[in-house]
């Protein structure tokens, strides 16, 4: 059995799934700091475009129930369009008290990999990820990202390209 290497870092269940599927990703790291009663990731010290970090947000819809949106840090997800994109008249955010229970994943460390693997939830993830190619989701832990293809990602997690911003 190898020895692992002290300054390794373990890897997430994102992480694993992705090797499992053999889907090349690069670990990522940022600072966090606290906003509210939140952790966040701290983005002014990367030296990463923002609009390449993808947030991942659970909502529901009467339709589908749980929905999941992806789409980049520095915008905002449309409700009206991911109705649309998603068969619902209307979708609404999950609570923050009800998010560990809807997605297992505490708010900041929400990722569309993780959350497909354990719920098999809906994921539209905005088509500008297409256009960019690479980009980073949460791997599941607050301050952990991965930069991965946006459409391998999409096709391990069944997800659909939509205009989902505003």
């Amino acid at each position: 059995m190898a020895k692992k290497k002290k300054n390794q870092v373990h890897k997430t269940l994102v992480e694993q799934i992705l090797e499992k599927h053999n889907i090349p990703f690069q670990q990522m790291i940022f600072a966090t700091h606290a906003e509210g009663d939140v952790q966040q990731i701290t983005t002014d010290e990367a030296d990463v475009d923002q609009h390449l970090i993808y947030k991942t947000l659970a909502l529901t819809g009467k339709t589908t129930g749980p929905v999941i949106g992806v789409v980049p840090l520095d915008e905002r997800l449309s409700y009206k369009k991911l109705a649309k994109a998603s068969g619902n008249k209307k979708v609404g955010m999950v609570p923050l008290k009800n998010l560990v229970n809807t997605t297992g994943y505490e708010h900041g460390a929400n990722t569309p990999i993780g959350i497909y693997e354990q719920k098999g939830y809906p994921i539209y993830i905005d088509q500008e990820a297409q256009k960019q190619g690479e980009i980073i989701v949460s791997s599941g832990q607050i301050g952990r990202s991965v930069k991965v293809n946006a459409e391998a990602m999409a096709q391990l997690v069944h997800g659909h390209f939509a205009d989902i911003t505003e």
